[in-house]
């Protein structure tokens, strides 16, 4: 198993999380089977920006994005070198440290 560390989110993960994950998952999928509400607004097809991640350690263990994921990557709040869409991001067996931006961009959030 692969460990995943969320450093805090304000509205998230108030405390950061330490969670145990499969090779094979993705972040999102990781995150959300354990209590982590990230959002997907497009239901994880790689069609918004809504699950941003930057992964602080362990980037270079995962597969490099697609051609798709890297475009909308450049609409991100707060883009950085080590961003992913965490929808596409898939965990290896490297361990990973995580950060969710602060702000999303979504239009149709319906968490007020």
């Amino acid at each position: 198993m692969t460990q995943i560390i969320f450093l805090p989110h304000e509205e998230l993960c108030p405390q950061g999380a330490v969670i145990n994950a499969a090779a094979g998952i993705t972040i999102c999928d990781a995150a959300l089977e354990n209590g982590i509400p990230i959002e997907h607004a497009c239901e994880k097809s790689c069609a918004c920006t809504t699950c941003h991640v930057i992964v602080r350690e362990g980037y270079d263990s995962l597969e490099p994005a697609e051609e798709t994921e890297e475009d909308l990557l450049d609409k991100a709040w707060g883009l950085e070198p080590e961003s992913r869409l965490s929808c596409q991001a898939i965990v290896a067996d490297d361990d990973l440290v995580v950060e969710i931006p602060k702000y999303t961009i979504n239009m149709v959030s319906e968490q007020r």
